[in-house]
């Protein structure tokens, strides 16, 4: 079985996210960052080269196929913010309709700036996954 390609590693986020070069992006980043340090109690954590995440759960799928990955995590894209919150958005019909402008995949909420959307349904949402998640699969801070 194969492992997740995208893990922990040891760069420090705030590294990360002072190289970003547009400066809405970067600003947004940093409101994301603290954002979800606030609701999920969690460090961040870099997974991977660009996804700065919060926590982690395992997970397994009905194939067999189990591993681990981040509660919930944003990544500042040229063309947008991704705001990864796991398990996805298909119970956030409320939450999405209050939003703002946005764009969904799975479990990915594309926002091309925080200026666009609410901060406090993002909140809201990301309480929501955090607890979900708590709730059912075993969870670690890190």
């Amino acid at each position: 079985m194969a492992d997740n390609k995208t893990k922990p590693t040891t760069v420090e986020p705030e590294e990360f996210i002072a190289s970003i070069e547009h400066e809405v992006r970067r600003a947004d980043a940093e409101t994301l960052k603290d954002l979800m340090a606030k609701v999920t109690g969690y460090e961040a954590k870099m997974w991977g080269p660009s996804i700065v995440g919060f926590g982690r759960y395992k997970y397994e799928y009905e194939s067999g196929r189990s591993g681990e990955w981040m509660m919930v995590g944003f990544s500042p894209r040229k063309a947008n913010q991704v705001l990864y919150l796991m398990p996805g958005y298909q119970d956030f019909d409320d939450e999405r309709s209050r939003l703002g402008k946005h764009k969904i995949g799975k479990s990915c909420l594309y926002i091309n700036k925080l200026a666009d959307v609410d901060l406090d349904v993002v909140e809201e949402m990301v309480t929501k996954a955090v607890a979900e998640l708590k709730a059912t699969h075993e969870t670690f801070p890190e």
